[in-house]
């Protein structure tokens, strides 16, 4: 079995593999590239995103810098924006729903590592994907670990560690990060009306 079909089946495997070594070397060469356009350069910018990520959809902006592994295990929907400096350690298959926005510095980390001193000392590692459904805003500073689903409509506070799955239209923060309570019908009517004041005095 290679290295690159145990990393993403959630085996250990070698990330020194000349296979992956080279596919990393590709990725950052590209990352390179798009970090270091002028942020007003959007048609090279979609470019290179659809170079460098597994797929993305319609309407997908991401502030400069960002950091990748592989970047093609990275598979985004329609209407995404990320803010500054957002990381997206992808040894295992990120996926990113529709109207998702992240705050600055969210990071998205699917690699970890044996608890093992030994097994880690020699540089085995493996990982675990990351799912983030439809209609979810992540604030700035929020870490997602290994294996974690976020569900859809999902609110996650600035600064909160995600360690295990949230669930569908809640608001969430804190380290580790827990639910706090359930998105309303009364939160919709509040923000609706919010939305309408700001149409009319326009």
């Amino acid at each position: 079995m290679k290295e690159i079909e145990k990393m993403l089946s959630g085996m250990l495997y070698q990330a020194s593999d000349e296979t992956l070594s080279k596919m990393r070397d590709q990725a950052k060469n590209l990352m390179y590239d798009y970090n270091h356009l002028r942020p007003s350069d959007h048609h090279q910018k979609d470019k290179l995103l659809s170079e460098l990520l597994g797929s993305k959809g319609h309407d997908v902006y991401m502030n400069q810098p960002i950091y990748v592994d592989y970047g093609k295990h990275i598979y985004i929907g329609d209407h995404f924006f990320s803010n500054y400096d957002c990381t997206f350690l992808d040894v295992a298959k990120i996926t990113i729903g529709n109207n998702v926005m992240f705050g600055p510095k969210v990071s998205l980390l699917t690699a970890t590592h044996p608890l093992d001193k030994k097994v880690r000392n020699e540089q085995y590692e493996y990982g675990l994907p990351i799912t983030i459904k439809d209609d979810v805003w992540i604030g700035g500073n929020v870490v997602v670990n290994p294996g974690v689903t976020i569900g859809s409509g999902v609110v996650v506070g600035s600064g909160s560690v995600v360690t295990k799955d949230l669930p569908d239209d809640t608001l969430c923060y804190g380290n580790p990060c827990r639910v706090i309570r359930k998105l309303t019908h009364e939160d919709k009517t509040y923000w609706e009306a919010e939305k309408a004041l700001s149409l009319k005095n326009k």
